[in-house]
């Protein structure tokens, strides 16, 4: 290439963002989340199309690396954010429903997905068989509480019951899928010993229980100072809160990193300790300001960067018929396994089919799953494309099948002073 490697990143930075944005913008006039648009974007970017030309003249090899290391800060601000998201406060009134619900959408697929990966290890071998089966129900039982909660906001389901309750199990969910991915990490080679990986839980205790209340102390002293002035009287002004959150997400992510984890759960745990009751406006401005940074460029980073191996031109007859297992596994699987839960918690039937739909929603968390389980050479280039597919399926299908199960005169109907699902059963 004759032009410099810097030009050339900064012309793929705006072709990126560009296309991310535009077919994020269609999605959403199909009724679709933005972020349907923009893993399409990244797999029509990648190899798939014109056999791999558009990505080599669009990203050659000198500016790849650089866009490998964007995107996993893309991830790690991500993970971040979802950490930073989860509210306790979600499962007030209705802990019992939602737990009960969000263990049985994580076994049931989980479950299947592990027979599921010892029919697959036949034509997609792996040497780390034990992980692979773990990953494979991981990736299985995973729902992106993220894609769900503006599923539901653009729905105007975030003030009914079931709304609340969806996202209640997707939260603890997203916990314990994670747990499962940082075992799965851990058994697929990682270089650490087993005591450096068992740090992670008296770290996350240290995180909770000693770094959240010295954040919630700096972003009280900062609101003193005002957001928008310099620090007065050595009180900590709102660039120093900025410079400590960064710091401190970088050596969480190095943290975890060193115990043989991936980056992504310190980013997610650092995010979990952020403050909630104190330091409030550092929460919505960290979610606000990092939020949008990452949305617009960090993420479709990561998106393309995961399209480049993204391969569908050579998707044959074989593996169609590992595509339809597989979202026979995913969707049936944690459909069954939500809807069974719910009914066994006693809410009704038109409400346990909204908690099985919503719940499939896999989206973005699932990209990274993934991204995760190829870079640790879990799972091979074949198995990845087609478990992209079915996140993608699984995440457009949830708006489409609402339209039926919950029309808009019925979650109208279930709007109002009722702040619970078990509210609303015992109302109905």
């Amino acid at each position: 290439m004759t032009a410099h490697p810097a030009a050339v990143l900064l012309l793929d930075l705006v072709v990126i963002a560009g296309a991310a944005r535009i077919l994020g913008l269609l999605a959403r006039r199909l009724g679709q989340p933005a972020v349907i648009g923009e893993i399409l974007g990244g797999i029509l970017l990648g190899p798939t199309l014109f056999g791999g030309a558009l990505t080599r003249t669009l990203f050659p090899a000198e500016v790849q690396p650089w866009l490998t290391m964007l995107a996993n800060v893309g991830v790690a601000v991500f993970m971040f954010l979802v950490g930073v998201e989860l509210d306790r406060n979600l499962l007030r009134g209705q802990g019992r429903i939602a737990s009960g619900v969000a263990l049985c959408a994580i076994v049931l697929p989980f479950a299947l997905g592990g027979v599921l990966a010892l029919y697959l290890l036949g034509h997609h071998p792996s040497t780390k068989q034990p992980a692979f089966v773990l990953f494979l129900g991981t990736a299985m039982a995973i729902t992106a509480f993220p894609v769900l909660a503006r599923i539901l906001t653009d729905r105007g389901l975030l003030a009914t019951p079931i709304g609340a309750l969806a996202l209640a199990c997707a939260s603890i969910d997203d916990i314990l899928a994670w747990s499962l991915l940082a075992v799965v990490t851990a058994l697929a080679g990682a270089a650490a010993g087993l005591w450096q990986v068992l740090l992670v839980v008296p770290y996350a205790a240290v995180l909770l229980l000693v770094v959240r209340p010295l954040l919630a102390r700096s972003a009280a002293r900062a609101e003193t100072a005002g957001w928008t002035r310099r620090p007065v009287s050595g009180r900590v002004g709102a660039a120093g809160v900025l410079v400590i959150v960064a710091g401190g997400l970088w050596l969480s992510a190095e943290a975890t990193q060193w115990m043989g984890l991936h980056l992504i759960f310190g980013a997610f745990l650092f995010g979990v300790a952020m403050p909630r009751d104190h330091g409030a406006r550092l929460r919505a401005w960290t979610q606000r300001w990092v939020g949008r940074t990452c949305s617009v460029l960090l993420l479709p980073i990561f998106f393309m960067v995961a399209g480049t191996s993204v391969d569908l031109s050579k998707v044959d007859g074989k593996a169609l018929l590992d595509l339809g297992l597989i979202l026979l596994v995913a969707i049936g699987g944690k459909g069954l396994g939500a809807f069974a839960g719910a009914r066994l918690s006693g809410v009704q039937p038109r409400h346990s089919a909204v908690l099985a739909i919503l719940l499939n929603t896999r989206g973005l968390t699932e990209l990274i799953a993934l991204t995760v389980g190829l870079q640790l050479h879990v799972i091979d280039t074949g198995l990845y494309s087609l478990m992209v597919v079915m996140a993608l399926v699984t995440t457009a299908m949830t708006g489409v099948l609402l339209r039926f199960v919950y029309p808009e005169k019925r979650a109208r109907a279930d709007m109002g002073p009722r702040t619970t699902i078990a509210e609303s059963e015992a109302l109905s």
